[in-house]
């Protein structure tokens, strides 16, 4: 019988993963270096949604400073830990990371064998290069991946009846583990019936993202949509236009009504 491959392959595991990267990686705090190397692994704590990178000790610049072990419960935790970069789920040692006498950073050491030798920075406050482009965010996953594909498909978008948006000329970027997107070109939303924000937020595989409210519905219509004016790599095709949260939204496709997804972002 055949297996789909997520069920093989889950975004979350109670395992403690690794992969090796062949990249060039530096961290530096402020300009000043803290970590170069050819050898970094990827890390996959328990239970944790995002990677992190594994340095080899050998491989450090900055100050390392042991401090007390760290033994989690993992039964004790949700079973999906957000991905905050600040907090281990293997157990192991913390550190504290100094650059000229001062700490400026933490990390841990892991009491794996396999990892032994290394230690898990926390991506802030750093500043970390692969090669020499910058990451933004957290490491990206080698096993994850966007597709942002030009499309002919009627999308229609409403809230609470009201029309948002109506296209025929899509982009649908397909990123792995998170619902479909369809991006609009904004000749097509109705930008005068929505309010930008203040509000940004990071994606370490698209960018910088800028957002939107629809005032009239409330706390439904906050961050209802948003766009990345300026994005990375393979979200390059959706540059500027307008994406609507499918999960608060009321989206069809070819005059066919999908269903809100549920994620964290549904209220």
């Amino acid at each position: 019988m055949a297996t789909r491959f997520s069920i093989l392959a889950p975004p979350i595991s109670d395992e403690l993963r690794y992969e090796p990267r062949r990249q060039r990686v530096r961290v530096s705090y402020d300009g000043r270096p803290v970590a170069d190397t050819c050898d970094a692994w990827l890390v996959w704590e328990p239970r944790r949604v995002v990677p992190r990178y594994a340095l080899p000790v050998r491989d450090l610049v900055a100050d390392l400073h042991a401090g007390d072990d760290i033994r989690p419960d993992l039964a004790s935790l949700p079973p999906v830990v957000p991905p905050n970069l600040t907090t281990t789920t293997a157990p192991g040692t913390e550190m504290a990371i100094g650059v000229d006498g001062q700490p400026v950073g933490s990390a841990y050491r892991p009491a794996d064998e396999d990892l032994a030798d290394r230690i898990v920075l926390d991506h802030e406050p750093f500043t970390w290069h692969e090669e020499d482009e910058e990451l933004i965010g957290h490491p990206r996953d080698p096993f994850k991946r966007i597709d942002a594909l030009a499309s002919s498909r009627h999308v229609r978008v409403c809230l609470d009846g009201v029309v948002l948006a109506d296209s025929t000329r899509p982009v649908m970027l397909l990123e792995t583990y998170l619902p479909d997107r369809w991006y609009l070109p904004r000749a097509d939303v109705r930008l005068d019936l929505l309010t930008p924000t203040d509000t940004h937020t990071t994606c370490a595989y698209k960018g910088v993202a800028s957002y939107f409210s629809y005032a009239p519905a409330r706390d439904a219509g906050a961050g209802i949509a948003w766009t990345y004016p300026a994005p990375m790599n393979d979200a390059v095709p959706v540059t500027g236009m307008v994406c609507f949260l499918a999960e608060r939204c009321d989206l069809s496709i070819d005059g066919v009504d999908l269903d809100r997804p549920r994620t964290q972002w549904s209220r």
